[in-house]
């Protein structure tokens, strides 16, 4: 019987159908970070329970990490503390740490994949919501709450219900400089993807490179999908070669015939497909305070009376707490933060597009602007500035900060002051979501974020830079 890639994952990894009617699904792959694992690491205590496969959990520090500087202790007690919990409970239980003295430390989705632990076929979780990261190398994987963490930690296993499976399809190619995962989430809804499984796929996918379906498969949870993923293929394979977590030269013809055979097959089904055209994409920037509130950057904010009434409440309290109005046009809005980053768009291809685009031509961020540039890893920051990166940053008047997640969740110094309203990068633009009760973000894509930074106000990347290439 022909399967999709989730249907074939999930079934290999089932140990038993629960009396619940849930499915116990074993984790290959469980990462940790400072935020959500505290509390698990006391329940184990609590119960006198050690962590059952050591060798499959990785931590890092992420959330609360400042990106302004290393020192220890750090400024803020409860972060200090909370790093302190991690160091010790990774000690004390044998875990894999990505340490910033060791200068191995970045977002836990970002160091996953660069290390070559996020491979096809796995089962992943962690206490963060956006560990759909992974789906791009055509793996399974969930965001999970503490208590799951408690679980993985001390069984390796979920108890998880199967979803169904909804295959994205997007054919020809895009228009230069969209985000083809906010257009996605515009269309379906925030609430879309709920009970389901996002297949991307097309030919614009097919194209993309790793990182680009990593900021898809990222958003996918933004879009209501409880994961979302790309079919392996020799991208996904180019990619991994090598890494230090990947498979050898002796066992890696293995590794990629096992990894062939979890593709969907060609006669698959699916509960539900959905096809796009890329000429029909527009960049899109969100007005709202869900991802799904978004408008191409050329159009006017939409009326309340274009959506169903049931969604005229939410529209209302949107306008009201972002301080628009509907029928204005997006673009000339003024911004007052600019940020690059996150577990979204902070790897080094994200940091190469803007580059490419700022450097020379002597543009530089608008003087009223507080633009920061964070790399997702040291990894990632290192190599940006072994290519002379980060001179081009700042002689562009951004902040090239170290690696952490900044100003996405702000647990961190990094926050927005007052209703500031930020050009991000970032996933959520929910009310308070980047340190300020009264913060305002507009989601949109990397190179928009650094057009918006240095016109000073919402425009349009494309007439800026005087992009032509074919845009992620």
């Amino acid at each position: 019987m022909s399967r999709t890639l989730f249907e074939k994952v999930f079934d290999a990894h089932t140990v038993r159908r629960l009396p619940s009617g849930q499915y116990q699904l074993l984790m290959g792959l469980h990462l940790i970070h400072e935020v959500t694992s505290p509390q698990a690491f006391s329940m184990l205590r609590d119960r006198g329970l050690r962590v059952l496969y050591p060798e499959r959990t990785f931590a890092t520090v992420d959330h609360i990490i400042p990106t302004h500087t290393r020192g220890r202790p750090l400024a803020d007690p409860m972060a200090e503390e909370m790093l302190q919990h991690l160091e010790r409970n990774v000690t004390e239980y044998g875990l894999r740490y990505f340490a910033p003295t060791a200068g191995e430390q970045g977002i836990v989705h970002v160091i996953g994949p660069e290390r070559g632990l996020t491979q096809p076929g796995m089962t992943i979780c962690c206490g963060d919501s956006h560990t759909s990261t992974h789906g791009a190398f055509g793996a399974i994987a969930f965001g999970i709450g503490t208590s799951q963490v408690r679980d993985v930690l001390a069984t390796q296993c979920l108890a998880m219900d199967k979803l169904r499976v909804r295959r994205i399809e997007v054919s020809g190619r895009l228009r230069p400089g969209v985000d083809v995962i906010l257009w996605i989430i515009n269309r379906l809804g925030v609430y879309g993807g709920v009970g389901y499984a996002y297949e991307y796929g097309g030919e614009v996918f097919d194209r993309f490179s790793m990182e680009e379906r990593m900021t898809v498969c990222n958003m996918s949870i933004e879009g209501g999908a409880r994961c979302g993923y790309v079919n392996p293929d020799r991208t996904t394979y180019d990619y991994l070669r090598g890494r230090d977590f990947a498979p050898g030269p002796d066992a890696w013809d293995r590794a990629v015939s096992y990894w062939e055979s979890v593709r969907s097959d060609p006669d698959a089904r699916y509960d539900d497909v959905v096809r796009l055209r890329g000429e029909d994409i527009e960049p899109v920037v969100t007005w709202g305070i869900t991802p799904g509130q978004s408008t191409p950057v050329g159009t006017a904010l939409p009326e309340a009376g274009e959506f169903p009434e049931a969604d005229r409440p939410l529209v209302g309290e949107a306008y009201r707490y972002m301080h628009l109005e509907p029928g204005r046009p997006i673009r000339g809005t003024k911004i007052d933060v600019a940020f690059i980053g996150s577990c979204t768009n902070g790897r080094l291809s994200d940091l190469e597009e803007v580059v490419r685009h700022i450097r020379g031509g002597g543009r530089r961020v608008a003087p009223h602007v507080k633009a920061l540039v964070v790399p997702g890893s040291q990894r990632v920051r290192d190599e940006a500035v072994r290519r002379g990166w980060d001179r081009v940053f700042r002689d562009a008047g951004f902040e090239f900060r170290e690696a952490g997640c900044s100003m996405c969740l702000a647990m961190n110094p990094d926050k927005l002051e007052g209703d500031q309203l930020c050009a991000s990068s970032s996933n959520r633009n929910f009310k308070g979501r980047q340190g300020s009760p009264t913060g305002r973000t507009l989601l949109m894509s990397p190179v928009m974020v650094a057009a918006a930074a240095i016109a000073g106000e919402v425009t349009d990347a494309r007439e800026l830079f005087g992009i032509e290439s074919e845009g992620a």
